[in-house]
């Protein structure tokens, strides 16, 4: 009963912060998601309705590196994706957390990809 009901409160809070983020070509959204054993991380153009970069801790190139769902593996994550999402050319993009708190993996992907060189 209890896990239904905090599942309903982040879908809600999921689709507050959704009516206020649009991405476009020009800033796509970022939005990440987390599970207790993996990252995924995706820029998205809502006006075209499709992801422009998308990568996640199951790619085949990150398999060797056993990632999983840490604060250490947040951080690689966001270096990874700032790097391929510049060479696609993308820059700015707003930051979608997907109805988590900015704290602790979240936070580590988004100070990752701001290192790396994205800014929002």
């Amino acid at each position: 009963m209890q896990l239904k009901k905090k599942q309903e409160l982040r879908q809600k809070r999921v689709w507050r912060v959704r009516r206020k983020i649009v991405g476009t070509a020009a800033r796509p959204r970022l939005c990440v998601s987390f599970t207790n054993k993996h990252l995924y991380a995706q820029a998205i153009d809502d006006a075209n309705g499709r992801t422009i970069v998308y990568l996640s801790s199951l790619a085949k190139d990150l398999r060797e590196e056993k990632l999983s769902g840490n604060v250490a593996s947040a951080t690689r994550i966001g270096t990874i994706f700032a790097e391929r999402a510049k060479a696609v050319g993308i820059v700015k993009v707003v930051f979608d957390r997907h109805g988590r708190r900015y704290h602790g993996t979240v936070k580590a992907f988004a100070d990752a990809a701001r290192a790396a060189g994205l800014e929002f």
